[in-house]
């Protein structure tokens, strides 16, 4: 007997559906943020942000060097390229780090990058909360916490459940200003900042240690030293008890630290499950229970080789984003008006613990009709043409591109915050996409040719997810007009049913 369907043609859309639109900061932040710049005006501010932008191109200028070395210089100097590195500063090779920020930088930096930075983490940990529906995190812990964008995000996405947030930020000024900017809030969980991971360590007992949720974001990329990386991810998946989330900015080199990091922490883990295995065969009843094991709940669809690795591709996605008043006022533009929007363009995984799900695949059980099928059970009605159908068909094309949203939404910020503000809705049930390896991953943007349309897919090889390929995936109008039609409609980073 052939199974039932899982989807139909609409609820397949709806849990594909990964990619936002134009993301309106919310106006909580605007508020926050327009607020702490007025009470620390700073006279040249274009200039600082100018100089702030300057510095993150010299510590990715510094990373870029680093391919150049060889693997055992990097194991038998793990400093190395740290004498021209001027903001980070290893005090250990267990990842104790310090990244000194003036109050000038700091107030340059929630001036013209943490909207951005806020915008993609909403929408990396949105994308979480949608492929894990039960996941409701009460401890988080947030590695290189900066102004506490991270913070501002997931009170945004799981505004009922946080109890407890522990923030590793090394630089006061940082420290102070993420402070400043959320006393406002209402019903804010308990926040405790720490200056290293060891300092935390030190103050929390061992059976305290695990967190829900651990987030290090915009952080791995500013350390030169390969090994520190690696030592700073290990030391934060043994702080995890279920998610581990890890996102850099959009470039190559944001890129293959996302890619180092998930390989190892993969290869980590399956060499632990194997040591579980070996010691189950003996009977150990000690490690009857033990949790082992990882797999990747986002972007990618299997737990295998990266199929990017060695190629001159890179796997990065993009999150459009309003301006808002302070970027507007404190960013230049090269040439020309400055944009209304920006896009920010960032790398990320997220880990969960425990072995991957082995679901159905979306497209299991489902029929679909050609079109000239369909054409068969039309009716005489059917062919009549509407003149304002028609004139809308010719600009098709048109509903998938990202619209600016106009700049009114500035007009309700206010200085006070009320209580009013908090988000009282409740969360509206979509379809969501599950763990299985079923679906793919749209990369870049898909091509629309005609009738036809071209799109490059991270997909799973098999239904445990072992081994991934990437693939160029042709839709045609004619063999399936309803996977065409959502194909049509689809955009860079949302998933595509196999």
């Amino acid at each position: 007997m052939a199974s039932l369907p899982r989807f139909t043609s609409e609820s397949l859309r709806s849990a594909a559906k990964q990619s936002q639109g134009c993301h309106i900061v919310p106006v909580r932040l605007r508020r926050a943020i327009k607020k702490f710049l007025r009470e620390n005006e700073e006279p040249h501010m274009k200039r600082k942000v100018l100089s702030l932008s300057k510095q993150f191109s010299e510590i990715k200028d510094v990373n870029l060097q680093l391919p150049t070395s060889t693997s055992q210089e990097l194991v038998e100097d793990p400093l190395k390229g740290m004498a021209s590195s001027k903001r980070w500063k290893i005090l250990s090779s267990y990842g104790d780090i310090g990244l000194k920020y003036s109050d000038d930088e700091t107030n340059a930096y929630v001036a013209s990058r943490m909207p951005a930075v806020y915008s993609a983490l909403y929408r990396v940990l949105s994308e979480v909360s949608r492929r894990l529906p039960g996941f409701s995190p009460t401890k988080v812990l947030d590695f290189g916490a900066g102004t506490g964008s991270a913070l501002w995000a997931m009170r945004e996405v799981w505004p009922r459940s946080l109890e407890r947030v522990n923030l590793i930020e090394p630089s006061q000024s940082m420290q102070r200003a993420g402070l400043r900017l959320i006393k406002d809030l209402k019903n804010l969980p308990i926040i405790q900042s720490y200056p290293s991971i060891q300092e935390l360590t030190q103050n929390i007992r061992k059976t305290e240690r695990k967190h829900d949720i651990v987030i290090a974001s915009y952080v791995l990329g500013e350390i030169p030293s390969f090994k520190d990386r690696i030592s700073i991810v290990r030391q934060l998946w043994d702080l995890t008890q279920d998610v581990l989330v890890l996102v850099e900015p959009g470039t190559p080199q944001g890129s293959k630290i996302i890619s180092h990091m998930r390989s190892h922490i993969l290869w980590m883990e399956k060499r632990r499950s194997r040591k579980v295995e070996i010691a189950l065969s003996k009977a150990s009843k000690d490690l009857m229970t033990m949790k082992s094991g990882a797999f990747i709940v986002a972007p990618c669809p299997h737990d295998g080789r990266c199929p990017l690795e060695n190629t001159d591709k890179y796997c990065h996605f993009v999150q459009r984003l309003e301006r808002t008043t302070s970027q507007r006022a404190y960013k230049r533009s090269k040439g020309g008006a400055l944009r209304g929007f920006e896009d920010e363009k960032f790398s990320y995984v997220a880990f969960k613990r425990g072995e991957r799900p082995r679901e159905p695949w979306p497209l299991d059980g489902m029929e679909f009709e050609t079109l000239k099928e369909e054409h068969a059970k039309r009716n005489p009605e059917d062919l009549e043409i509407d003149d304002e159908d028609q004139f809308e068909s010719e600009d098709e094309d048109s509903k998938d591109a990202i619209v600016p949203v106009s700049y009114e939404s500035d007009i309700v910020e206010g200085d006070m915050v009320t209580e009013n503000d908090e988000s009282n809705e409740d969360d509206k049930e979509v379809p969501s996409a599950d763990l299985g390896s079923g679906w793919g991953r749209i990369i870049y943007s898909p091509l629309r040719r005609g009738k036809r349309v071209e799109m490059d897919i991270c997909r799973a090889l098999d239904r445990d997810g072992i081994e991934g390929s990437f693939d160029r995936i042709v839709v045609t109008k004619s063999k399936n007009p309803t996977l065409h039609h959502q194909a049509r409609r689809s955009l860079w980073g949302d998933l595509w049913p196999f």
